[in-house]
């Protein structure tokens, strides 16, 4: 005879429980509530196949409330994923385990995403949605059919990256997107009424969701939920009303089942209550079984997949998409034809022209902005916008929206099968950081476009202009910021970013900037991080480095140091990461010894000077802005600040003569 549904969902419970109780950490509570919706959609509904997790057609699961990590990672042992094993649910949150204490993309195959800051997984849902429509209009229902689910909690729901992701989902009618919700009315506090009086259901009907409540502790009606939401075109929230804890007898319902084990005590109550085997980790033999069978249901489909895919013509290149294959036959032509009319243009113009030749030649490419297309230049021609009349569209109109906007992007990137980029004002990055950081984490191909990237951004002030955010960027792990100088320097960081297999930010200009690369180059001169743009013709005793608007004060420097016979190289710094990768000779070559103090190491950038000690030392001389901006013309900012070349020549020429002197 087959386990009742309960018993089935019990296993759930009874991992979730032993697992914190042996780490003495961790989040028991909303794995017991939600076990019995999870069983529902895992045992009936989601497609999946463990013996090929990576099946491009598998529906997605995300769980965002990632506090409750324990729920995924006994919903992918009981289905049969190869891992986690037993043993690695044991040592749940412990060093070298992958059942870490959020779920990580990186760790486990079955974790989609990586969760735990909350409101992103539902978030990145929406990109995971957005991607699945869109591969769709182009390949058909035969080859891309899926549904994107999540399991949110009261905390999802509150974040603010929620109100916009919810925005946008219902904006862009994206039907195939469920979202279980597990209203048990708890956070770590206590009561939600201690911090909501909202209608969130009224909330997510009025951005043009579908809506549906029912007692989240009985898979029977859950089913009937999701049956409702897969009936309906629009996105769909299930109120799921469940109980924190449930089973545990002294505590369930209570803030103490949120953040701590539940003790030994209500431990073995809990087994008491629910039936549960009193020998920890043991799952009976039919209740493992049965989660097996429904493990098992996948592989037909997949199969029959498989075939469809064989048939289609379309195979290799759907593959090939979903791998995010792409390659940078396009920059050479670029090159060359940049090369032959050379002009002033800001950088962000460059992004817009080296895009022009991208968005032609790599089709998985989608762009957007977050209410600036003209002022980031991020769409080209006749790229059409993506909608809900039209997901074959390859630009998003993504509102003002910058959270929303990253966390979709990450969604995107890890479906697999597009390559997203969007745009804001680099200041905005603030609003951005949280996804931004998960790009890094997860290793999601998004590009950052970027732009007004400095006090060139003029009058509208210190508001908008950055200081601190280059070097904070240039700070995240994993993360490839780059600030190109010119229209080549533009388009070979686009290349490297394309190339990339995480994330990139590009800090680009609203001033125009005069060409500083007029040749041809043997290689893509960026993927070195920095490279010797101008060298000294003067017995050398200066080295400028400089990235971005300022790499052209920098040329103008040095030809004035020239003049007066101070051998000055220019060093074009577009990405500190890729130079300090480079092996210790080129290294040296392009940045001699610190300590060797007869060359006077320069660094010039419109914002902080901190962390440029790195590449002058404490005895060089780095040029910047250690105070917020001013509102005024470009031109006069960059005097205000001291960032015109008579007065920096003036800077190191006083500084030579000091040195002299000692």
């Amino acid at each position: 005879m087959q386990p009742t549904q309960r018993r089935i969902a019990n296993a759930i419970r009874a991992l979730a429980m032993d697992a914190v109780e042996t780490a003495n950490s961790g989040h028991p509570g909303m794995p017991m509530g939600m076990a019995d919706a999870a069983t529902a959609l895992f045992t009936r509904y989601l497609k999946f196949d463990p013996a090929d997790p990576y099946w491009p057609d598998r529906d997605r699961f995300i769980l965002s409330a990632g506090h409750g990590s324990m729920l995924i990672y006994a919903l992918l042992y009981l289905t049969g994923y190869e891992r986690p094993t037993i043993e690695d649910i044991k040592n749940f949150r412990q060093l070298g385990s992958p059942c870490a204490g959020h779920p990580e993309n990186f760790e486990l195959a079955g974790v989609e995403v990586t969760t735990g800051p909350l409101g992103q997984g539902l978030a990145m849902a929406v990109g995971m949605a957005i991607a699945e429509r869109h591969l769709n209009a182009i390949y058909g229902d035969d080859l891309v059919d899926h549904r994107t689910y999540v399991i949110a909690g009261d905390g999802d729901l509150m974040e603010g990256v929620n109100h916009e992701a919810v925005g946008l989902a219902g904006n862009l009618k994206l039907g195939r997107l469920i979202i279980l919700w597990d209203d048990n009315r708890i956070t770590i506090d206590g009561s939600t009424d201690l911090s909501r009086n909202e209608d969130v259901v009224a909330r997510h009907a009025a951005c043009g969701w579908h809506t549906v409540e029912c007692d989240g502790l009985d898979s029977g009606k859950v089913s009937k939920a999701i049956e409702q939401a897969i009936a309906d075109e629009r996105p769909s929230l299930i109120r799921c009303r469940t109980i924190i804890g449930y089973g545990a007898p002294n505590k369930q319902g209570t803030a103490a089942t949120h953040g701590a084990a539940l003790g030994k005590e209500e431990v073995e109550a809990a087994r008491a209550e629910l039936g549960l085997d009193p020998v920890e980790f043991t799952i009976p033999d039919d209740v493992l079984s049965a989660w097996q069978a429904a493990g098992q249901r996948g592989g037909k489909d997949r199969a029959a997949w498989q075939q469809r895919l064989e048939a289609s013509g379309k195979g290799e290149e759907l593959i090939e998409r979903i791998a995010g294959k792409v390659d940078d036959a396009w920059l050479k032509p670029y090159l060359d034809k940049l090369l032959g009319e050379l002009k002033p243009v800001a950088t962000r113009k460059a992004s817009e022209m080296a895009l022009g030749a991208i968005n032609a030649a790599i089709p998985a490419t989608i762009g957007g902005s977050a209410d600036l297309t003209g002022s980031n230049n991020t769409k080209t021609k006749g790229q059409d916008p993506l909608t809900a009349e039209n997901y074959g569209g390859r630009y998003i109109y993504y509102g003002i929206r910058e959270f929303g906007m990253a966390a979709a992007m990450n969604g995107m990137a890890l479906h697999g099968g597009v390559i997203p980029y969007g745009g804001t004002f680099l200041v905005f990055t603030d609003y951005a950081r949280p996804a931004i950081r998960l790009s890094a984490l997860q290793r999601a191909r998004v590009i950052y476009v970027m732009t007004h990237d400095s006090i060139g951004l003029g009058e509208d002030g210190p508001t908008h202009q950055p200081i601190e955010h280059l070097q904070s960027l240039r700070m995240i792990p994993g993360l490839e910021t780059y600030r190109p100088a010119d229209a080549v320097e533009t388009a070979e960081c686009w290349a490297l970013a394309l190339a990339n297999d995480g994330p990139t930010v590009l800090a680009l200009s609203r001033q125009n900037l005069a060409p500083v690369r007029t040749e041809a180059a043997v290689e893509n001169l960026c993927a070195r991080g920095a490279y010797r743009l101008r060298p000294a013709q003067a017995a050398r005793k200066v080295i400028l480095i400089a990235t971005g608007s300022e790499v052209e004060i920098a040329v103008a420097v040095r030809d004035q140091l020239e003049a007066r016979g101070i051998g000055a190289d220019v060093v074009s710094m577009p990405s500190t990461d890729r130079f300090d990768a480079q092996d210790p000779a080129y290294r040296e070559n392009i940045l001699p010894d610190v300590s060797n103090r007869e060359i006077l190491r320069v660094s010039i950038e419109a914002g902080t000077t901190i962390g440029w000690e790195r590449y002058t030392g404490l005895h060089g001389l780095r040029i910047g802005i250690d105070r917020f901006g001013v509102s005024s013309p470009a031109e006069d900012a960059y005097a205000f600040f001291g960032l015109t070349p008579d007065r920096i020549t003036s800077r190191i020429v006083e500084m030579l003569q000091k040195k002299d002197r000692t």
